[in-house]
């Protein structure tokens, strides 16, 4: 447990350190009035039953329970032409309950010896520079992009290490783009070279130490409709490029929604996996009445392969939900979804999601065509008022079935609150 306590010394003194500052560098104007500071609890259990198990991992069952601390202080800038701020954050993830039969749920390291550790842990820094609406940032980076999702869906949340440039300078307009040589991933406390994934399944044999993008995009129509391009570059695996665009529409007392994009991805520079070939289309239209929102999507896989990214980020396809991503070669897929928001009734913080999603016509290489199905159900309260204000409880259930990858049924329960420090 030394680490731990190691970690929780270096968060405590980075919290003091940014009070005590404050009286040191209130003249700098911005950097400490515009500073913030919280630090967010989250507890959380994982659980997954896997049967008609595919693949060389027989593990019929993946169950843990973890405690995690997220610290987060960001800095405002200082006064002058160019100011300059500092980010920090902290993480720490504690074991509550596993086994060595129970392993790899992605919220604890695995050791060697195939037990998860009791406890890792990270601090690391992000300095920022900022001329007019322009932001250079280098060091630890959480960017959310189109082509590198960022992925905050397990304990503690992933990082990658490198720089990065946005810049708004024209009304509408966001432009970014960067350059990053390493990950942080969401159950590991150091960094590692970047690895693909093809669809579920992690391309290990072949690493990564750099990933570029650039992009932007573009509001109009008074902030109703947006539209996106994108290009992402794993090198020497893979590089794509993403067209996207976002419509929201008032219709009397309905709001109607459009999400649609398109990938195109190809091998890059020593083709490291080899040949790499796919299209992607994803359309997601919803109706939102009240506390009422329904969906309808359509995903479709084209091209001599699966859908690509980094391991083990997220995309934002349409019919990616955390059990399956419906990515696979050829694959064709729908999705019905509905949620609602009890606030209509009377009850503000409580939500729920119902979602089924269908797949088809999967090139399995196998002679057959492949079929994958899943069913979700989410339940979420942020309680409003009294002693627990702010205590926020989340609830899944899902239920993925497929006649060519491993069933799973899943359940994961998240109890999170934050604390605001400064």
């Amino acid at each position: 447990m030394k680490s731990t306590i190691h970690a929780t010394r270096t968060l405590l003194s980075t919290a003091v350190a940014l009070g005590c500052s404050s009286q040191l560098m209130a003249a700098e104007g911005g950097f400490i009035e515009d500073a913030t500071a919280t630090l967010q609890a989250r507890n959380y259990y994982f659980s997954r039953d896997y049967s008609d198990i595919v693949g060389a991992n027989k593990q019929s069952k993946a169950e843990e329970w973890a405690q995690g601390f997220i610290f987060n202080a960001k800095s405002g800038y200082t006064q002058g032409t160019i100011g300059v701020g500092v980010d920090v954050i902290g993480l720490l993830g504690l074991k509550l309950d596993s086994s060595p039969d129970r392993v790899n749920t992605g919220l604890l390291p695995v050791q060697s010896d195939g037990r998860a550790a009791d406890d890792y842990s990270r601090v690391e820094g992000t300095l920022k520079l900022r001329y007019s609406k322009t932001e250079l940032r280098v060091g630890e980076l959480q960017p959310n992009l189109p082509v590198l999702v960022f992925s905050d869906i397990r304990l503690l949340p992933p990082s990658y290490q490198g720089a990065s440039i946005t810049s708004a300078e024209i009304n509408g307009l966001t432009l970014q783009g960067g350059h990053l040589s390493s990950t942080h991933l969401r159950n590991e406390a150091g960094d590692e070279k970047m690895q693909a994934m093809l669809s579920y399944v992690p391309q290990r044999q072949a690493s990564s130490d750099a990933f570029n993008y650039g992009g932007g995009d573009y509001a109009f129509n008074d902030k109703h409709t947006s539209v996106s391009a994108w290009y992402g570059q794993l090198e020497d695996i893979y590089h794509q490029g993403f067209l996207g665009l976002k419509h929201s529409q008032p219709l009397g007392s309905w709001t109607l929604g459009a999400n649609l994009g398109y990938f195109d991805a190809r091998e890059d520079g020593k083709k490291l996996l080899g040949n790499i070939d796919n299209q992607a289309f994803f359309s997601l239209l919803s109706a939102k009445y009240g506390g009422h929102t329904f969906y309808v999507g359509y995903q479709g896989m084209f091209g001599e392969s699966a859908f690509p990214r980094v391991f083990a980020n997220i995309s934002p396809l349409g019919n990616e939900v955390p059990t399956y991503e419906f990515a696979s070669t050829d694959e064709r897929s729908w999705q019905a979804r509905y949620d609602y928001d009890f606030a209509a009734l009377g009850v503000p913080g409580l939500t729920s999601t119902v979602r089924y999603i269908t797949g088809n016509n999967v090139n399995t290489g196998k002679g057959f065509e492949g079929k994958d199905r899943e069913r979700d159900l989410d339940l979420g309260y942020v309680v409003q008022s009294g002693t627990f204000a702010g205590l926020g409880i989340r609830v899944r259930n899902a239920m993925a079935r497929s006649n060519y990858r491993t069933d799973i049924d899943e359940n994961r329960l998240i109890l999170s609150y934050t604390w605001t420090l400064l």
